[in-house]
């Protein structure tokens, strides 16, 4: 005894899947209508990082007398020699925002670098010149404007871990802004705030003549 099988029209296979449509929408509109089922169904976000790994600990024996907040726009292009920027090459707006520290040493300072009077009223120090930190981007001013990729490198977009990757961007962003640092008075300022700063906290100890110089 043989058994067919009945082969479902093509009609009922549309009319099943029109079906199954209106379902996923009606589902859809009782998890808006009610709360608390689409709380059901929502979605969390979990924070399951490690704990932060304390790597060196350093005495710090500078003082940092100033800082600057500066702000620079990168436009960075890179094109393919012999294809049109259509196909191959990228060109990124960006605004790069970061602070550059000035700081004094003050850990280099020996016994020939401070003198004092017999009787504690007059004293000279000799301190290093200032010096500029390393500059820090700051991410949360800090934005692409707009970046233009040709195809190939959207298509490269689809298969990379980090698509639009600013790196190159920011990197260059850090550079300008170093230069700009270097270009301002950051560091005059910088000793002109030290030596403020030890004036009045040697007269507060009874120094009445305080002399504060710079240079190696």
């Amino acid at each position: 005894m043989t058994t067919s099988i009945k082969r479902v029209p093509g009609w009922a296979k549309v009319v099943s899947a029109f079906v199954l449509v209106l379902v996923v929408l009606f589902a859809g509109l009782r998890l808006a209508v009610l709360p608390g089922l689409r709380d059901v169904f929502g979605t969390e976000t979990h924070d399951r990082s490690g704990p932060a790994l304390l790597k060196s600990i350093q005495d710090m024996s500078r003082y940092d007398a100033a800082s600057g907040n500066f702000q620079v726009v990168v436009d960075l292009e890179k094109d393919a020699k012999y294809l049109p920027d259509a196909i191959r090459g990228t060109r990124t707006l960006y605004v790069g925002a970061g602070t550059v520290d000035a700081y004094v040493d003050l850990g280099t300072l020996g016994e020939k670098d401070v003198t004092v009077n017999g009787d504690r009223t007059s004293a000279a120090l000799h301190l290093p010149h200032a010096a500029l930190g390393k500059p820090a981007l700051d991410p949360d001013h800090s934005y692409a404007v707009s970046k233009q990729r040709g195809l190939l490198d959207r298509i490269g977009d689809i298969f990379s871990d980090n698509p639009n990757n600013e790196q190159a961007v920011q990197k260059l962003a850090v550079k300008h802004i170093s230069q700009a640092a270097k270009d301002s008075r950051l560091t005059s300022r910088a000793e002109a705030n030290t030596t403020g700063m030890l004036e009045g906290l040697l007269r507060s100890l009874g120094f009445k003549d305080v002399t504060v110089t710079y240079g190696t």
